[in-house]
């Protein structure tokens, strides 16, 4: 017995010094320390280098000199819009946008001084609609483990401010609209960071609450009634964040220089019908630039919706060429586009220009940025990540487009003038979805809508709300 506990003790130290030596082996050794520290020399233009960057913005030591002659602010083709409007410290710029698309349209029409729907109003139900969404997403899923890929991805989204713009279809499509005096904005809704967690704590315990009632044994009708109990105490929230929507008002239509012209009795669905697009859903269609994905393809992501019965995001995805196409056709036409990019990517925001040239951060690291776009979304670091209404393009004699400009949502001070500008190059690497009127559509592009959309799961690295 002692020889072999002997043996076992020489046998067990024998594998853990193999082991250690292994992983010393892809650990950091003394010689690969050596090796590394010298890409640091110590000089004058390195210590130069470490004293600027350790005391200054990044950005600011990068910003290149070369680039900042003045702004072309000059567009051949131009949509005029009224009024920037600012969704403040939200994840709401998918759906100012969507409404912004439709406000253009009702300014043309009526030919309004100013115009502007409520967002809150929108807002509040989205924020139920998703509520729901997860709730009976939590139902739908309650026989599958916790560590089961959908029910995880679901507690860590149980609600969000972000969206797209199938989300402004099927809330609009489902609740109407009202004007900006008829439901005004909030202090939530401005600040949606508190609400938005309170809500998802209590979402993430009725989720539980659900699936132990499940557990139990209790029968799909008994959760059902268990999660409409769950949305009044979801709505008496919302209700005392962003306030009671309205189900009739009046509202005074005025003219071009502000004098009323009529007083109307709404309901928000007879106002989305007067002053709306009613053809939200079936007018438009929605386009991506994925060179991760095939191209000339529909895809669909799951999840990605606003209403457990409503429509996930689908989409064809296209070459970056054949959307500027179609994006050009719709602003010769005088029509603006639901329109959604990477915005924080080589964003000068004193300017208000996105450019791939206004930084050069090579130079100051002393190496190179090389990843093109495909692989920026493979490694999650480039994604669809802010919506805005674009509106103008600038083309040269041959009609190529030059630079590109959007109405944004973050007030008037911010940007050019509450707009963003961005080159061609820009618009190449970091835009993904154009939301555009069927009309401007090829028919070749149109039957591909017509293909069996291939699922793709919410996880994916393009599922990616506009905030």
């Amino acid at each position: 017995m002692r020889n072999r506990t002997i043996l076992f003790t020489f046998l067990f130290g024998a594998c853990f010094f193999s082991l250690y030596a292994q992983e010393g082996e892809e650990g950091i050794s003394e010689t690969m320390l050596t090796q590394i520290r010298q890409s640091y020399q110590g000089n004058s233009v390195d210590k130069a280098f470490r004293n600027a960057i350790c005391n200054n913005d990044i950005r600011k030591l990068a910003l290149n000199q070369d680039n900042l002659k003045g702004m072309d602010t000059y567009f051949s083709i131009k949509v005029n819009s009224k009024g920037i409007t600012d969704q403040k410290s939200s994840g709401r710029c998918w759906l100012f946008t969507g409404l912004n698309v439709m406000r253009a349209k009702a300014i043309a029409k009526y030919g309004f001084q100013s115009f502007e729907y409520s967002e809150v109003y929108t807002f509040f139900w989205d924020q139920l609609e998703k509520s729901n969404l997860f709730l009976q997403s939590v139902i739908d899923t309650r026989d599958k483990p916790m560590e089961d890929k959908n029910v995880e991805w679901l507690f860590k989204h149980p609600l969000s401010d972000g969206g797209t713009f199938t989300g402004v279809a099927d809330i609009v499509m489902k609740y109407g609209l009202v004007p900006k005096e008829a439901m005004p904005e909030t202090n939530s809704s401005e600040n949606t960071s508190r609400m938005a967690d309170l809500l998802s704590l209590k979402l993430k315990e009725f989720g539980l609450q659900l699936r132990d009632h499940a557990s139990a044994g209790s029968k799909l009708a008994a959760l059902e009634q268990e999660k409409t109990e769950m949305l009044g105490t979801v709505y008496r929230m919302l209700v005392l964040n962003l306030g009671v929507p309205p189900t009739e008002f009046t509202y005074v239509r005025k003219d071009a220089k502000g004098d009323p012209v009529e007083t109307e009795h709404h309901t928000p669905i007879s106002f989305f019908k007067e002053y709306g697009d009613e053809q939200l859903i079936t007018n438009y269609v929605m386009l991506m630039n994925d060179p991760t994905r095939e191209y000339y393809k529909c895809y669909e992501i799951d999840y990605d919706r606003h209403r457990y019965d409503g429509k996930n995001w689908t989409y064809v995805n296209l070459p970056v060429e054949d959307i500027k196409e179609m994006a050009i056709a719709s602003l010769k036409d005088s029509t603006m586009m639901y329109f959604s990019c990477d915005v924080g990517k080589f964003l000068n925001s004193d300017r208000g220009l996105l450019d791939v040239d206004n930084y050069d951060y090579g130079s100051l690291m002393g190496t190179t940025f090389g990843m093109n776009k495909k692989q920026r979304i493979q490694t999650f670091s480039s994604g669809s990540s802010h919506a805005m209404t674009l509106m103008a393009v600038d083309l040269n004699k041959d009609g190529k487009p030059l630079k590109w400009m959007v109405e944004n949502s973050w007030g008037t001070t911010s940007g050019y003038q509450g707009h963003l500008i961005m080159t061609d190059k820009w618009f190449d690497e970091y835009m993904f979805r154009l939301v555009v009127e069927a009309k401007y559509v090829p028919e070749k592009t149109k039957k591909i809508f017509k293909q069996k959309p291939v699922r793709l799961p919410a996880w994916d690295p393009m599922f990616t709300e506009e905030n």
